[in-house]
């Protein structure tokens, strides 16, 4: 199924999901304006269709200890193939990264960090990453405050406005 496929009622549901993934069906189908049997089918056809990924729930990072949120712009030495995969895979394992992009510009990856304070971000950036072949910089900033994190995607059928 393809983003042309949605329909209004589908991106409801998205938004409604995005917003409370533990909504019951029949809460769902009351806020999307559909019964509980078709609503149902619509979220299973939604997630085999790869619409949904899956289900989580958002973490507050300072309450579990995660004091530092850093940002890093990383270079490699040569953007060959091989060398990128093994970087990709390596930076996929960390647990303290917990996003990570290919980006284009000066840097090859970006990539969010936490760490529980200064002392450990810097280990983690000394003792892991520093020894990770093929990086040739590492750029980071850390963030202060986070102004708007882990909001929902725009689906357009959500008319609230974001401030």
């Amino acid at each position: 199924m393809s983003e042309n496929l949605l329909d209004e009622t589908d991106k409801r549901i998205l938004s409604a999901l995005q917003r409370n993934g533990r909504l019951q069906n029949v809460d769902l189908a009351k806020a999307v304006g559909l019964s509980p049997s078709p609503c149902l089918r619509r979220v299973k056809r939604l997630e085999d269709g790869g619409f949904i990924e899956r289900y989580g729930a958002l973490l507050d990072r300072t309450k579990l200890g995660f004091g530092i949120t850093a940002f890093l712009s990383i270079e490699i030495e040569r953007n060959r193939k091989a060398e990128t995969e093994l970087l990709r895979d390596q930076l996929r394992a960390l647990p303290q990264v917990v996003a990570c992009h290919i980006i284009t510009g000066d840097a090859d990856f970006f990539l969010e960090i936490v760490a529980r304070d200064l002392a450990g971000y810097s280990a983690f950036v000394l003792d892991v990453l520093n020894k990770l072949p093929g990086i040739k910089s590492i750029r980071s900033s850390i963030s202060l405050e986070a102004v708007k994190a882990n909001a929902p995607l725009p689906l357009g059928s959500d008319k609230r406005t974001s401030r």
